[in-house]
């Protein structure tokens, strides 16, 4: 493995200069801004540096040197905090690269206070494909948003679109130059409405050692851009070991830069996979997110074994991913949570955006591939993405967006005499938040040792009116071979406090053989206090796991159903007898007790449409059966069903899904690993038996048929799960924010052209993060500044706590 960056000059070789030390002034402000520059070394060099380091890059070049110094005696004589410095270029290039005019030495970076969102994406465009419209929401709240971005898309070179019959030549530098300029086109177009709204674009040292290119828009500078600029895999599933994928999994020693044409970066480099970790993780030092959006590192595999999602995608996330659990030790940072987003698969599942919605999404991206073809940026290289121009919306990405963590609408549970906890995820650790009775404050939050942990979680209470906490956890290790995401368990002891995580495992053989693509756990408790847990599993069937007395638990259980999306969700009605419902792309699959302890049946028909792949379902207020709350593709009409208690699991015949009802048995395959918790459990079981799931197989067109309602939404419209406390519905808007209605508030439905469409609902004013969550009294929610947010159910209006302060010592419990 090389010590230091690769760094190869674009020009002439330049004459062999002497390291120059920092002075100290000027290395206490290098040390706040973020900038590389050690205690004491060459200037450029960084902590990685230090004696027994196995990886650290050297002293830049000495132009770049130069440049650091006299950005950081500007910023000394500016007093500006925020400031990154410029390393301008003094040579021309000898390749056909065309360069910016020189920007000043410093370059101002502005945040603003509140949330402030980074996004890290593999190529230019995936945030426009994958990521809107929550990128265009936070552009319009004002705040501060980065986007960043891993490698140049240079692909094969040819900025055009494939039925072109005269297409350019070949020329990598030149393409990644016109995307850049398609991206920038996008995001002025987004947040001021023109296009062509300047940027200042500078060059910046890296924690890792080189040099990125930083945009800022001029209108808004708390808008940027982050061009890292490595090379891109140049195929979604096929065999580059020069690439992210290739790094991260040690077939190459380092990863080499791919310059665009116009950029104001002027030598090359390249990067070993510490220091991509160490770059991503100075630039989020450097912007110090509250909320951070990332690709889905675990996109699962297809029937043939390729990847579902394009491997830069993957990969890009995981290194976001090692970096975010860098960034979480620093001292001092604000505590951060993260959404993670589909890629390409997110095309073929029902589609969450409203027509008008998708439209702005789709002009959007028709801007970024330049549609209109007119000179709008005065560039060699072309104002946009010609590749992307013959298909703007991609293969049906344009009409959708899908979150694959924090769906959970049970973070929230109720505790003794009107008190309630509530928990997220930030900085990868369990969030806690307390209110000792009902008229009390909220307080909070408290972060709880133990990281790793994916964002969003789930909670049940007890019998005995404790809460468990579940989650997943995801262990980077020291090798490719280490990755893996398990389920995890946190228990309150009997004097409020939790716990710590104790593993239980997972239905996964390994990471190879499924990306770890698991989902949220669901769970529930029958009255001994013995859990059972339930997650879909990458081969998209339900598995589940079953406490033993004594504390030890089953072995993970095969329990039927294919084609699998999103989370399973489960309910036990006021009878004790427990529901778990999953979505499918074309319906929803039950399985139920026909009475309470008896096996589970399933997966049985529902019958019910296509929903938007998030779910919620708890008991019905009445005592009658459980109740679901889904949303509808394309409108985001909030929908209720009702399974009665009468007849549950009863095995009607009908139609319903497509999808296989073959079911399993208490006997079925076992599948997947222990878990370093195997003999934890909730202290409560006094049941014996194997701990196996038990379950019994339906008939072939058994049903669980539920009466369906709806309450009309089609004004607020939006995507993800319905949280709900009494006759109290809370969504997450077409806008991103928070909107609550009561049930009998609208009893019919209102044409979405209707101003009045919206009247039955009260919007907030703060973009959501995760889903909404019902208590008793509320409705809870997360900002996304980990702020929580409450609304009483007597009240109309949202109290928000206060955010969480800027340090993790301070939430340190």
């Amino acid at each position: 493995m090389p010590s230091r960056p690769r760094r190869s000059r674009r020009s002439a070789a330049p004459r062999a200069h002497a390291p120059r030390r920092v002075p100290a002034p000027l290395r206490a402000v290098a040390a706040r801004l973020g900038f590389p520059a050690g205690p004491g070394p060459a200037l450029g060099s960084h902590a990685a540096d230090a004696p027994g380091s196995p990886e650290g890059p050297g002293p830049v070049a000495h132009r770049g040197r130069r440049g650091l110094a006299a950005g950081l005696a500007a910023a000394v004589l500016l007093g500006v905090a925020g400031t990154l410095a410029a390393v301008p270029g003094t040579s021309a290039d000898t390749r056909t690269r065309t360069f910016p005019p020189a920007g000043p030495a410093v370059q101002p970076v502005r945040t603003t206070a509140g949330e402030r969102v980074v996004q890290i994406v593999a190529h230019p465009d995936d945030d426009l494909f994958f990521m809107n419209p929550d990128t265009a929401q936070s552009l319009a709240t004002g705040r501060s948003l980065t986007s960043v971005y891993l490698t140049a898309g240079e692909s094969d070179g040819v900025n055009a679109r494939r039925d072109d019959p005269d297409p350019p030549a070949a020329d990598k530098a030149a393409y990644a130059e016109a995307r850049q300029n398609g991206i920038r086109a996008a995001y002025a177009e987004m947040a001021t409405g023109d296009r062509s709204s300047p940027w200042s674009r500078t060059a910046v040292p890296t924690a890792g050692g080189g040099t990125a290119e930083l945009d800022t828009l001029r209108a808004k500078p708390w808008i940027s851009l982050v061009w890292v600029q490595l090379h891109e895999a140049g195929s979604i599933n096929g065999d580059r070991p020069h690439s992210l994928h290739g790094l991260w999994d040690g077939r190459v020693d380092a990863l080499s830069s791919q310059l665009s044409s116009g950029t104001p970066v002027r030598e090359d480099f390249a990067y070993t996979k510490r220091q991509v970790v160490e770059t991503v993780a100075g630039l989020l030092r450097r912007f110090r997110p509250t909320f951070v959006r990332i690709q889905d590192p675990t996109p699962g595999r297809t029937p043939k074994g390729t990847y579902t999602d394009h491997q830069d995608h993957m990969y890009g996330a995981r290194f976001a991913q090692a970096a975010l659990a860098r960034y979480a030790a620093v001292p001092g940072h604000p505590a951060f949570g993260v959404q993670t987003y589909l890629g390409y698969s997110t095309g073929a599942l029902p589609r969450t955006l409203t027509p008008a919605d998708a439209e702005a999404k789709l002009r959007t991206l028709k801007t970024y591939a330049w549609t209109d073809g007119t000179d709008h940026c005065g560039a060699p290289a072309g104002c946009g993405d010609r590749k992307v121009a013959a298909r703007p919306a991609g293969h049906g990405w344009a009409q959708t967006v899908r979150h694959t963590r924090g769906e959970s609408t049970t973070w929230a549970q109720p505790g003794p005499g009107g008190s309630a906890w509530a928990f997220s995820v930030l900085d990868q650790r369990l969030a806690v938040w307390h209110r000792a009775g009902a008229t009390a404050g909220w307080s909070g939050p408290r972060l709880l040792d133990g990281g790793g942990i994916d964002g969003g979680v789930t909670s049940v209470r007890l019998p005995d009116g404790r809460t468990a906490v579940l989650g997943t956890r995801t262990t980077l290790g020291g090798r490719a071979a280490d990755y893996r995401r398990d389920v995890v368990l946190r228990v309150q002891r009997a004097s409020g406090d939790f716990g710590p995580w104790a593993s239980l495992g997972t239905p996964e053989r390994d990471d190879a053989s499924g990306t770890s693509a698991i989902s949220a756990p669901a769970a529930v408790v029958d009255p001994s206090g013995r859990l059972t847990v339930f997650v879909r599993d990458s081969a998209h069937r339900l598995t589940g796991r079953t406490g033993l007395p004594g504390g030890g638990w089953g072995p993970w259980t095969p329990l039927g159903g294919s084609g699998l999306r999103g989370d399973p969700v489960a309910a036990t009605d006021a009878s004790g007898r427990h529901t778990v419902l999953v979505p499918t792309p074309s319906s929803v699959l039950a399985w139920t007790q026909g009475e309470p302890g008896g096996p589970l049946s399933g997966p049985l028909r529902t019958g019910l449409p296509a929903t938007t792949l998030a779910l919620n379902a708890t008991a019905d207020a009445r005592g009658d059966g459980i109740r679901l709350w889904y949303r509808t593709p394309v409108t985001g009409e909030v929908r209720g069903a009702h399974f009665r208690g009468a007849g549950a699991g009863a095995g009607v015949p009908g139609t319903g899904d497509r999808g296989n009802a073959g079911g399993t048995s208490a006997g079925s395959r076992q599948a997947g690993t222990a878990g370093a918790g195997a003999g934890m459990g909730t202290g409560m079981g006094k049941r014996v038996g194997t701990g196996a799931v038990p379950t019994t197989v339906p008939a072939k067109a058994a049903m669980f048929v539920p009466v369906t309602s709806f309450v009309p939404s089609t004004g607020v419209a939006g995507f993800g799960p319905v949280g709900r406390s009494g006759d109290l519905l809370a969504v997450r808007s077409r806008a991103g924010v928070l909107a609550t209605t009561r049930t009998e508030a609208r009893p019919r439905p209102v044409p979405g052209t209707d101003p009045a469409a919206r009247s039955g609902w009260t919007e907030g004013g703060f973009l959501l993060a995760g889903a909404p969550a019902g208590l008793p009294g509320g409705i809870a929610a997360i900002g996304l500044d980990g702020t929580l947010h409450w609304t009483p159910s007597d009240r109309t209006g949202t109290a928000a706590l206060q955010p969480p302060p800027e340090g993790r010592e301070a939430l340190r419990r």
